[in-house]
């Protein structure tokens, strides 16, 4: 349907709000219709029928949800957008549960109103939407379990496709939260191994002292405790996919260890003295910079290149947002379904006000954030107010490398002068860092003297 056989009902009181709708709306090429009170205009739906209805919540006469309700039980198929400056969480929720496709509070950006004009009429119901979403997100839903289409997942997804036939080690890095383990399960799945176990272990959350127990298993009587024979994680893997998340908090001595196994193909339970051939492929995973940590000897160089023979870096959120709305569409109907609700959709406005967060916490933060929104919201759409987000202000303020310093933590009481002295500290690292250890040029970079850096510096090289 062309955009001019669209017919749009605009419902205010106010004349300079009529006046302005009417005309974005006309240059737009839609057909508008004005109505300066609810009574008028619920004699209008009952006269000439309309696709769409931009109505304001509060009126002179009688409210918008009257309006609203009016335009659902003569013509159900007309879309309905609320706008007011003056309304409750509450209300607008009462809209949505009413059957309002969207609100839209005033004042508003001229090209997101009619942007979500545009997807209303494309999409006209809640109905035909949801058909819709689910058509997407199935083309967006890639080796069942990866969700997204911008252009670094495809990137990824080829590397995928290539390297999962082969028997090669793969390295998958990223930040925390971004979806490694899937990347790993999928060219599990897309391999010859399929069939077989993929067995993950998180490195850094098992203690040190059980870890060589749990990889390679253990003899009776080996040690205390040890009061049967156990089958270690890598021949539980044999003849599949053993995936190593968290690599780099393993301890040099179990490196030594997991070498072997990579180089010779074989391994020793702890107290036994014969040999176990295996046969599996090994995926490993970090958010560290592994080769920072060779060089700075906490991480074995042969052990590096073994594992790092393919590496597939995963974007964080923050630079694939092309991804984020299908990925907060994916959890919502997910939390949807097993919590029992039928909620449809984001409000368009909702979905701006989480591009304009940064995710910090990548896509298991989004995922955690779409499950609170739906234990908490109340209507068939997700409206920013039911986000439980607040990115109008961080709450945290990142500094050392992976610490955050979290601003709640000012009401418990805080050693100000440390959380500082962290923070310079990784600031005169980093532009040592920058500046390939030129302190002059790392002083310029901060803004200081070269004296002052030489100063800062020594002081907390004496602190630590």
């Amino acid at each position: 349907m062309a955009k001019k056989a669209y017919h749009i009902l605009v419902v205010d009181d106010e004349l300079s709000m009529r006046e302005l709708l009417e005309y974005l709306l006309t240059k737009e090429g839609y057909q508008v219709t004005c109505a300066a009170s609810g009574t008028r205009a619920v004699e209008m739906l009952g006269e000439d029928r309309y696709d769409l209805m931009i109505c304001d919540i509060r009126l002179g006469d009688i409210t918008g949800l009257d309006v609203l309700r009016a335009s659902k039980a003569k013509n159900p198929d007309t879309v309905v957008i609320m706008i007011s400056a003056y309304v409750t969480t509450e209300v607008a929720l009462e809209a949505m549960n009413e059957g309002a496709y969207d609100y839209v509070p005033k004042p508003f950006d001229n090209d997101e109103l009619k942007a979500t004009v545009a997807n209303a009429l494309e999409l006209k119901t809640l109905e035909h939407e949801k058909e819709t979403v689910d058509d997407q997100l199935k083309k967006n839903i890639h080796f069942s379990k990866i969700v997204g289409n911008s252009p670094a997942m495809e990137h990824i997804f080829n590397l995928i496709r290539q390297v999962a036939p082969t028997r090669t080690n793969v390295l998958v890095t990223g930040e925390s939260g971004t979806g490694k383990e899937l990347i790993a399960r999928a060219i599990h799945d897309e391999s010859e191994r399929s069939v077989k176990p993929f067995v993950a272990i998180n490195c850094g959350g098992i203690p040190e002292n059980l870890m060589e127990s749990e990889l390679f298993g253990h003899m009776k009587g080996s040690f205390t405790g040890a009061t049967q024979d156990k089958k270690g994680l890598f021949a539980a893997a044999h003849k599949g996919t053993v995936f190593l998340d968290e690599i780099g908090e393993l301890s040099m001595p179990l490196q030594v260890k997991l070498l072997r196994v990579v180089q010779e193909k074989s391994f020793k339970p702890v107290g036994s003295n014969e040999d176990i051939e295996v046969d599996c492929r090994i995926i490993s995973a970090t958010n560290k910079n592994l080769a920072k940590e060779v060089i700075e000897g906490r991480f074995r160089e042969d052990l590096f290149y073994r594992l790092n023979v393919i590496e597939i870096k995963v974007p964080p959120l923050r630079e694939r947002k092309g991804d984020l709305k299908a990925l907060a569409q994916h959890f919502l109907d997910k939390y949807s379904r097993e919590m029992g609700k039928e909620i449809k959709k984001l409000s368009s406005y909702a979905v701006d006000l989480m591009n304009k967060y940064d995710f910090p916490g990548n896509v298991r933060e989004l995922e955690n954030l779409m499950e609170r929104s739906v234990a908490l919201t109340s209507t068939n759409i997700i409206l920013p107010e039911s986000l439980a987000l607040s990115v109008h202000k961080r709450r945290w303020i990142e500094g050392v490398e992976g610490k955050r310093y979290d601003l709640d933590d000012v009401a418990k009481g805080i050693a100000l002068d440390v959380v500082l002295r962290e923070i310079e500290y990784a600031y005169l690292q980093k532009g040592l860092e920058i500046a390939d250890g030129n302190k002059n040029r790392a002083a310029e970079l901060l803004g200081i003297t070269f004296r002052s850096f030489r100063h800062r510096l020594g002081k907390m090289a004496d602190d630590k």
